[in-house]
């Protein structure tokens, strides 16, 4: 719901920073590839119990997400380079609930079940749509910039590092946090699943 306005407002500052990062050699693979390591970073030091130390490696993690993209169309984009992409975001948003759970199991592994299986339906949602979209060669108007078709929704990437730092924050208060997001997550899901049923149903024989 968030993401488009974040781009909008964040957008001069990752291209100025995309621009300066080009010219001293960086790719857009290997800006993904350092974000991803910040992010599984972030996921050991909260399984260890180190929540505000998370916090940095969270954040590092977000800023290198927005800025591969970039990198990538200062050069070629890549179905490789997407690929990578969205592969690793998904592991990573995985693994955060997962380390609260590794760093107090009878506290948190319910509530992160419950995160991690809202997080499925949020997951194979959006993928499956983009799969269908792409085989009937749709074009996502509201993020123009994306390689594949991007449906939003309640529950996109802004709020979710802002439900994971929120976590870090206040980390006695996790299960209450991920059983909220979780719900918002599976309203998410369903106006997905309802999207794709009268967007992809609508020119097929009944």
């Amino acid at each position: 719901m968030l993401d488009r306005y974040a781009l909008k407002l964040l957008r001069p500052a990752i291209e100025t920073t995309a621009r300066r990062a080009w010219r001293m050699g960086l790719t857009a693979d290997t800006a993904t590839l350092i974000g991803f390591g910040f992010g599984m970073a972030a996921a050991g030091l909260v399984a260890s119990g180190h929540f505000l130390l998370a916090v940095v490696p969270l954040i590092l993690n977000r800023a290198l997400d927005g800025l591969d993209g970039a990198l990538a169309r200062l050069s070629r984009v890549t179905d490789r380079g997407a690929f990578l992409d969205i592969g690793l975001d998904f592991v990573f948003y995985a693994a955060i609930p997962l380390a609260f759970a590794i760093c107090d199991p009878a506290a948190n592994a319910l509530a992160a079940a419950v995160l991690l299986a809202a997080f499925l339906g949020t997951g194979t949602s959006f993928l499956a749509f983009a799969v269908i979209a792409e085989k009937r060669g749709l074009k996502s108007t509201a993020y123009p910039s994306k390689s594949f078709y991007y449906l939003g929704g309640l529950t996109e990437g802004t709020e979710t590092i802002l439900c994971f730092l929120a976590m870090c924050l206040w980390p006695a208060h996790f299960a209450g946090i991920a059983m909220f997001y979780a719900a918002l997550c599976c309203v998410t899901t369903a106006t997905r699943l309802i999207a794709g049923w009268h967007m992809f149903g609508a020119d097929e024989k009944r």
